[in-house]
């Protein structure tokens, strides 16, 4: 058995094109011995650093024996083109044909005799084609070369057993050897399997399996700031980042000078982390410290690396520092104006137009949490103030964060800058959300204004596109409902947001939002349910039972029933109301019969009817007791506590009897049985169990 290992060496490739690469050329692979039968030891591995690709398949045998088969062609009665095309791609002579009869007619077939092939000919042949199919968000092509690639291609190192493979790719052959350093490409060397490979790169601290690299920075960061006697909050969408950045990390610890403190500690942090990927540090009472730790890409012997780092530290948050001096003291309340020369988006008018519309629509939002409509009125109408400043000119990412900092200097509330800080929160499915009342108010405010104006102007995302970031407000507006367990009139407020539209003569189809927004909020509702891993049909189930006013209902009935369905009160409940609905449906096949919804006692003739019309009309009491306080796992054990009656009457009971009258009550009991059950959820979409 041999092992099969590919290294694809080229310019640094970012980070976030590095991650798919990986997958596709793995899955490429796999696929490709799937169909050829290639069989292997171990689990196919990809790993990357900056400059290379690299693949690994273990344990393959050196020949795949093919058994003898038959291999259809055209009928005997398609044209005379078709055989001969068969002939053709398969190399055959027309004396090798035979015919046989098939379920589907007669046809052409030949045979193919049991053979050999070597592996290493099937890899010769295939890796170009294989390599041709990965795909890269962007790509690029550069000289005279056609490739188009992630970055320039510079060789390949391909090797089956010890043996290099033989085969060109574009303007590239593969060979046995690779470059060693990226920037004297006369420097290389020839390997002879994967093991030389990783064991002469290991010599050199370069750390080829990224999940290694990824393990060893996180252990490393940790180390040392314990080590330093700080807290480091490791984040790991940076942590892949630099994983993705380095071959042979090494971690200094850096500083700047203590005066940066006194900046807002966001400003510092975008900077170190979101602009130059450094991982800021804390003390043991979570405040920012002036040290920050570097992930560079080779020793620093002599500082110079840490130098330059804290060099570029300080002259951004000299600017910072200049930015926010010179923004803090502008008023947000007299800059609100200057908005007016802001465009928002084409057909929606200008920012001081948008505020305008959150001003409104906050306060009848703030009548839901019975919450001040003055203070959140003043949160709507400086809310967006922070866009014109010098320092979110700057860091995009700091809106909002900023207006709230901005908001607080000048002596707002608390809660005012607060809800201004969180407004665009939360920005994915897992960041976190705001929790205070006029934050989640102003967040909600902002959201519904936001989808409502996109989906006037027919901007709504199509397939996988989304280019204004819409489905992230739905889910954002979703989990403020789901997460604070606050409870909104949903259609109210997006009526009343297109009045508000309609206000300032954005003429938008009512209508057509009304219905394109609730159906593309219950399909967000639907995902992040599926998130949750709650089963399809009670999604189906409990969508179908409630309106978009009651998101936290949908949610908590299905996650309760989700959590329960597999259990005794689960079984007890489904195979109750299959029991009943697939009777009642099919008698009412029988289009003479209509039920009014009444059922009359007085046409019980058998005591089983009785106890279970009892049951019923006690369940009914409970569901009319209970409003927005109840219980859904006491719900559940009530309707399972029916079984007995259920069972008992079907096993005493005849419904389809000789009396039209009796058998159209019984019906009409178990009807009313079935609607007292879909008080709970729409239970007809749930699957048997």
């Amino acid at each position: 058995m041999s092992d099969f290992f590919l290294e694809l060496f080229s310019e640094e490739i970012p980070y976030n094109l590095q991650k798919n690469a990986r997958n596709t050329l793995l899955q490429n692979f796999k696929d490709f011995f799937e169909k050829e039968k290639i069989l292997y030891k171990s689990e196919g591995k990809v790993f990357s650093t900056p400059n290379r690709l690299i693949i690994l398949f273990e344990g393959i045998d050196a020949e795949i024996h093919r058994q003898s088969e038959e291999i259809r062609g055209p009928s005997i009665r398609a044209p005379e083109k078709a055989l001969e095309g068969f002939i053709k791609s398969n190399k055959i002579e027309k004396k090798n044909i035979f015919k046989n009869q098939t379920e589907k007619g007669e046809f052409y077939f030949i045979k193919k005799p049991a053979k050999k092939i070597k592996t290493i000919d099937l890899l010769n042949k295939n890796i170009p084609y294989l390599l041709s199919k990965i795909s890269w968000k962007k790509s690029m092509k550069w000289g005279d070369f056609d490739l188009f690639w992630g970055r320039p291609l510079k060789s390949i190192l391909a090797i089956f057993g010890n043996t290099k493979l033989n085969f060109n790719f574009y303007h590239l052959h593969s060979s046995n050897s690779t470059f060693l350093d990226k920037e004297f490409e006369e420097k290389t060397k020839v390997f002879s399997s994967y093991k030389s490979y990783k064991s002469y790169f290991k010599k050199l601290g370069v750390i080829i399996d990224h999940n290694l690299r990824k393990k060893f920075i996180e252990k490393e960061l940790k180390k040392i700031s314990k080590n330093k006697n700080l807290e480091i909050q490791i984040d790991n969408k940076l942590l892949d980042e630099v994983t993705n950045l380095v071959e042979s990390p090494k971690i200094l610890t850096c500083v700047f000078d203590q005066k940066f403190l006194k900046i807002p500690k966001e400003i510092l942090i975008i900077t170190m982390q979101h602009h130059q990927k450094y991982f800021p540090t804390f003390d043991n009472k979570n405040n920012l410290t002036n040290n920050f730790l570097v992930v560079a890409n080779t020793k620093d012997q002599k500082g110079f690396v840490k130098l330059g780092n804290e060099r570029v530290v300080e002259a951004r948050l000299n600017d910072a520092q200049f930015f926010w001096q010179k923004n803090k003291s502008q008023s947000l309340v007299k800059q609100v104006s200057r908005l007016k020369n802001m465009n928002y988006f084409k057909g929606l008018g200008t920012y001081f137009d948008k505020i305008q519309r959150m001003r409104k629509l906050s306060s009848l939002i703030s009548d839901e949490l019975l919450i001040s409509k003055e203070k959140l009125e003043i949160a709507s109408s400086i809310c967006k103030v922070d866009l014109l400043s010098d320092l979110v000119k700057e860091f995009p990412e700091l809106q909002g964060i900023m207006g709230g900092n901005f908001a607080t200097v000048q002596g707002f509330e608390k809660d005012i800058s607060l809800a201004i800080s969180e407004h665009y929160l939360p920005t994915g499915i897992e960041n976190r959300i705001p929790k205070k009342p006029y934050s989640i108010a102003l967040s909600l405010t902002d959201k519904l204004d936001t989808l409502v104006g996109f989906f006037g102007i027919k901007l709504k995302p199509s397939g996988s596109r989304d280019p204004y970031a819409l489905r992230r407000s739905a889910i954002g507006l979703i989990r403020l409902v789901l997460e604070n367990s606050k409870e909104f009139k949903i259609r109210n407020l997006i009526n009343y947001s297109i009045l508000l539209y309609h206000e300032q003569n954005f003429k938008f189809d009512e209508k057509a939002i009304q219905k394109d927004l609730i159906e593309f909020l219950n399909n967000r509702l639907i995902n992040y349910m599926k998130e949750k891993s709650i089963r399809q049909d009670i999604i189906e189930a409990a969508i179908s039972s409630y309106s978009i006013d009651q998101i936290l209902k949908i949610y908590n009935k299905s996650v309760v029933l989700n959590k329960l369905i597999k259990k005794e009160i689960g079984n007890d409940i489904i195979s109750s109301y299959k029991r009943s609905s697939n009777i009642l449906s099919s008698e009412l096949k029988n289009k003479s019969i209509e039920l009014n919804n009444t059922t009359d006692p007085g046409l019980f003739i058998n005591d089983y009817e009785k106890y279970l019309y009892t049951k019923i009309l006690e369940i009914r009491k409970y569901f009319t007791s209970v409003n927005r306080d109840e219980n859904y796992e006491k719900s559940l054990n009530i309707l399972a506590s029916a079984k007995k009656e259920i069972f008992d009457f079907f096993d005493n009971v005849i419904v389809n009897h000789e009396d039209e009258s009796i058998k159209k009550n019984r019906l009409e009991l178990l009807q009313m049985l079935c609607k007292t059950f879909d008080n709970y959820i729409n239970f007809s979409s749930i699957e048997s169990l």
